[in-house]
């Protein structure tokens, strides 16, 4: 009796893990109110708030982690140079992949340009990349600003308050180089009285992945002998990858697929 008793304990506790939330539906209110309190918990941990004028503003990347725990990642679709002789200047488009339903789900344009307050120094790559940044956080603001409010945030990423500190002091005073440095680490800055660079020919820009080649991988990645862990490291870095790692990605992932599937197979004979 005491053996049939534990045996119903221990199902019963599977039955238990099993049932566990990993991801959260957006259709479920019950659910969505959980992922709020989840959502300011993890913003707050890992400080990825900014605070302007007394407000709390979420950073692209608890953005970011709202879309995973929903299922829903974002694809860079493009990047185009909009730039003119006076000024650098990018715009990006990125649609959301829900993985559940395989659709899209939203989308999200935005630029950045070199003559906004503090980046009169930044150079080109970095102009790009904030274009893409902002593209991201606008992207999921659009459906899951709420959810963020729920959080006890304000329902604007962060980066888009970029376009606000465009003020008269900003423009009389250029932010000086180490500010700029801290907001853009690793990036080469040029002191305001430093004399004019030598003109040079332009580094080839980067050719990121393609939507067709990163929707292969979000397809991959679905496979139930992919890990959690392995899909959320992809997942984070897929908007970084270019066409050749991206194609040595695929390759990699079909033959993780693959090899697994034959290794279930010879234990299963």
């Amino acid at each position: 009796m005491p053996t049939a008793m534990n045996e119903v304990t221990k199902t019963t506790k599977e039955a238990t893990k099993k049932a566990k939330i990993e991801s959260y539906d957006i259709s479920r209110s019950d659910e969505t109110l959980d992922l709020a309190k989840d959502l300011a918990k993890f913003i707050k941990d890992n400080k990825l708030s900014t605070t302007v004028q007394g407000k709390e503003f979420v950073n692209v990347e608890g953005w970011q982690y709202a879309g995973s725990r929903l299922g829903i990642v974002p694809i860079v679709d493009h990047v185009i140079n909009v730039s003119t002789d006076q000024e650098l200047k990018y715009q990006a488009k990125v649609t959301l992949f829900d993985l559940r339903s395989q659709h899209t789900v939203g989308a999200g344009f935005a630029v950045c340009s070199n003559k906004e307050s503090g980046k009169k120094f930044y150079q080109e790559f970095a102009i790009m990349s904030m274009a893409q940044t902002r593209a991201i956080g606008k992207a999921y603001r659009n459906i899951l600003a709420w959810i963020i409010r729920a959080a006890g945030y304000e329902p604007t990423p962060a980066e888009e308050m970029d376009y606000n500190t465009n003020t008269p002091a900003a423009a009389a005073a250029p932010a000086p180089a180490a500010a700029v440095a801290a907001a853009v680490p690793a990036m080469q800055v040029v002191p305001a009285d430093a004399p004019a660079p030598a003109v040079v020919a332009e580094a080839p820009a980067v050719q990121y992945a393609t939507a067709s080649q990163k929707e292969e991988i979000i397809r991959l990645l679905n496979h139930p002998v992919i890990t959690r862990q392995e899909k959320t490291k992809m997942l984070l870095n897929i908007n970084r990858l270019d066409e050749e790692r991206a194609v040595q990605a695929i390759a990699k992932l079909r033959k993780a697929i693959d090899e697994r599937e034959n290794g279930e197979q010879a234990a299963a004979a």
